[in-house]
């Protein structure tokens, strides 16, 4: 019997483990505050104590990480990453997502209310085991598993599912690492569009941030203190104070300014010095 053993990465780079629907182990995290879970939940410090309760209402509000887990969501915020891929699939932009989800690892999906519920509430996913309910309920809204007995994470062999299959416009959600550099330099077509949209950089290095900002569309600037001073030397457009969304490319301008067209928000900006007077206290 394969162990039921889930670990991600969330509020400020701690390491949680959910097993069996329960927390087994929650890490340490250098962040002690965040000014989006302030904004939202008057949370003034990312202690031990908030951090199992958040992560224990994601278990029982959408069953993160367990059987009854929900994959389909309207917008839970208004710009996010799963919010600008929704849209844009929406308007046949985008036409496929490389994605993960906790119990089925790396998936291929077509359904922008899966996408959106698959990325919406989730932070980073570390590695998963397969939850054979969840995968079932994947695969009836037409998602692709890449492996539904290991649960695999490896978004460039996703991106290779994807051109088997045909998709000409594929967008790829990643964690910050290596694997970006070689999904955008790996050979498709000429007919054939692949983006990449990071997230969860908090802690992402100097080097790291500029190689994302190299290969990747659409970077999230989580409370990455690498990204803040990359984006006010090289002064990309974004959108957003507390956290923004900055455009790593032309592409992934126009995805985020279709979003902000969608719900009447004002259009990206590269407007500097941007306003940090609400950024998280210490940024990693």
């Amino acid at each position: 019997m394969v162990q039921d053993r889930h670990i991600i990465e969330t509020l400020g780079k701690v390491r949680v483990v959910i097993e069996n629907g329960e927390i087994t182990e929650v890490g340490e995290s250098e962040m002690k505050y965040c000014p989006m879970f302030h904004a939202m939940h008057k949370v003034d410090e990312l202690n031990e104590e908030f951090i199992r309760k958040n992560i224990n209402f994601r278990i029982k509000d959408f069953g993160m990480c367990t059987p009854e887990r929900v994959i389909e969501m309207d917008d839970l915020v208004t710009v996010g990453i799963s919010e600008i891929l929704k849209t844009n699939i929406e308007k046949g932009n985008i036409d496929c997502v490389v994605g993960a989800c906790d119990g089925a690892g790396t998936l291929l999906m077509t359904n922008p209310r899966v996408v959106q519920g698959v990325g919406g509430r989730v932070s980073g996913l570390v590695s998963t085991t397969p939850i054979p309910e969840v995968i079932e309920k994947l695969k009836q809204k037409d998602c692709i598993i890449l492996n539904e007995e290991t649960a695999e994470l490896n978004q460039l062999e996703g991106l290779k599912i994807a051109l088997d299959k045909g998709y000409k416009n594929i967008a790829i959600t990643i964690l910050p690492s290596p694997m970006v550099e070689e999904i955008r330099n790996y050979p498709v077509g000429d007919d054939v569009n692949v983006y990449i949209f990071v997230a969860h950089t908090t802690g992402a290095s100097p080097d790291e941030v500029e190689m994302l900002f190299e290969n990747a569309d659409i970077v999230t600037a989580c409370a990455s203190k690498a990204i803040s001073e990359y984006a006010d030397a090289n002064r990309p457009y974004y959108y957003g104070v507390k956290v923004p969304i900055f455009c790593a490319s032309e592409d992934g301008r126009r995805f985020l300014d279709i979003r902000l067209d969608h719900i009447g928000k004002p259009l990206t900006t590269n407007e500097y010095p941007r306003d940090k007077s609400d950024a998280p206290h210490k940024l990693l």
